[in-house]
């Protein structure tokens, strides 16, 4: 089995673009504080908003769906599961609740992970819910025709155990001794966490999860207003394009996480951007703006169409 060394990551000298992402990331959470003492209620509303957004992209990207108002129905718990997509949508809100409320409390450990993924499937029938994989299995890509194509086969179940156990110890080894910077860490650890594949099912969602858990961990809480799973939905190909390169190489030790990092770094850069610009447009309206005036301002700073979709949820602020 591989070793996983983050320490290396200190002698890496980094491009412009990932040095760029780093400095502009870092800027943003300067000014992170700033942003949360504005409008508080209105604050409140955005959380609820990039939940739902949240729940709906990455279950949507393992092709798990449902219509928007069951999905809402079932995000304000006025509703039970009608079908095992629903199960899996209500367990990924369960999970996502935890560590928005409690990441302080949940660190990044084997045992923790083991009891989120239990929570992920806790009103599915499966029974491997919070247990590591016990058959072979792979990561997929489903292309828009259904096909499915296979980009990687991970590690063996009898290796499983270990190989998490030792990606935690050793990313939060880095952490502590400064290593690299957080934001560089972090993409490594979710491209090992994803390598090892170590479920039966539901690794896309875990994978997800505990980036949020580790940004948040670090200082980093653009995903609780802005949903970094609906950034990753709507780029869905390049995310899988870019795995496809950095897991190249993987289990000889060779591969290169650098795509894997600037292609996360441009996702969470993207959502402090989309993040600042709704502050801004609760900011400068007033309480008798109307939804033309919502619609206006979001146009003016958009090229080409957008859907009543992209701009539905401000029209709620």
């Amino acid at each position: 089995m591989r070793a996983f060394d983050y320490s290396k990551l200190a002698d890496r000298t980094w491009d412009n673009e990932i040095v760029s992402y780093l400095s502009k990331i870092h800027e943003y959470k300067g000014k992170q504080e700033f942003f949360l003492r504005r409008k508080p209620i209105e604050l409140n509303r955005l959380i609820e908003i990039a939940k739902v957004q949240s729940a709906e992209a990455s279950n949507r990207i393992e092709g798990i769906v449902t219509t928007n108002s069951r999905l809402k129905r079932l995000m304000a718990d006025k509703t039970t599961p009608q079908n095992r997509d629903e199960e899996e949508i209500l367990g990924y809100r369960n999970v996502l609740n935890l560590v928005h409320e409690n990441y302080d409390a949940i660190p990044v450990k084997s045992n923790y992970i083991l009891q989120l993924h239990k929570e992920l499937l806790k009103y599915t029938n499966y029974s491997y819910g919070g247990r590591f994989k016990t058959v072979p299995n792979e990561i997929d890509m489903f292309l828009e025709n259904g096909e499915k194509v296979t980009l990687f086969k991970p590690l063996e179940p009898y290796e499983t155990p270990d190989a998490v156990n030792s990606i935690c110890e050793n990313f939060q080894t880095a952490l502590n001794k400064e290593s690299a910077d957080e934001l560089i860490l972090i993409p490594c650890f979710i491209l090992d966490f994803l390598c090892v594949h170590p479920f039966n099912d539901g690794n896309g969602r875990m994978s997800r999860i505990l980036t949020l858990l580790a940004l948040y961990r670090s200082g980093y809480f653009v995903g609780q207003y802005v949903s970094i799973e609906k950034a990753i939905a709507d780029t869905k190909e390049a995310y899988y394009a870019v795995l496809q390169k950095a897991d190249k190489g993987w289990h000889e030790e060779n591969n290169d996480p650098e795509p894997f990092i600037k292609y996360m770094l441009g996702v969470i850069l993207s959502c402090y951007r989309e993040f600042e610009k709704r502050l801004t447009v609760v900011h400068e309206a007033d309480a008798k703006r109307t939804s033309y005036d919502i619609v206006k301002t979001y146009a003016s700073e958009r090229i080409g169409k957008f859907s009543k979709q992209e701009v539905r949820p401000l029209n709620r602020l």
